[in-house]
This record gives C-alpha cells, structure tokens and sequence, in this order.
C-alpha cells in the first residue's frame, strides 16, 4: 500500500501557486483525502480556527503553504503586519498540531 493512500492530509495555502501542484501531486500518488483549508472557512491567524481545522479534520499530516501576501506596494507599506501573521500562522499550527500529536 502506498504511503499516502491512507493519511488525512491537511495542505494550508493548497489553493496557491505552490499548493496547487503539491496537491496534484498528493493525488498522483493516491492520496485521497487531501483538504485545503480557505481562509473564509478557517483563518489561520486565529488560535480558535487553527484548533477547530485539527478538531474536524484529523490530520496525520500537515504541508504549510499558506502566507498572507499583498504584493509589492502592500509589503512596503505594511511588513510587519505581514511577518506578524504569517509568523503567527506557523508558529500556531506547529504547536497546535504538537499538542495534537499530529
């Protein structure tokens, strides 16, 4: 059985540029519960959403694509909101799926 076949995989930023092709590829090689997570549904800069993605969806696995990006004008008005957020996504879901076990 290949490894993929039987992992809940939860793929953050799947519908970005990157997460598009890891996703396929998830696919290619069967797996077939692959979920990416849209921010309308669950908004990772917040504590309560990061818990309520590993509650519902039980990841084995999690690939960390997603990051707040607002082009180039947007980055050099505002970096530090943007290094704050996507700061706080990785740092939240890491330690959310620790104490998970994930």
């Amino acid at each position: 059985m290949p490894f993929w076949t039987d992992k809940n995989v939860v793929v953050t930023g799947g519908s970005g540029f990157l997460g598009q092709f890891v996703v396929k590829e998830l696919k290619k090689k069967k797996c077939k519960n692959v979920f990416s997570p849209r921010k309308k549904q669950y908004d990772l800069r917040q504590l309560g959403d990061i818990k309520k993605l590993l509650k519902e969806k039980k990841p084995d696995i999690i690939i960390h694509l997603a990051a707040v990006v607002g082009g180039i004008g947007a980055n050099r008005e505002r970096p530090g909101e943007f290094f704050y957020d996507n700061l706080i996504m990785g740092v939240e879901l890491i330690e959310q799926s620790r104490l998970l076990g994930v």
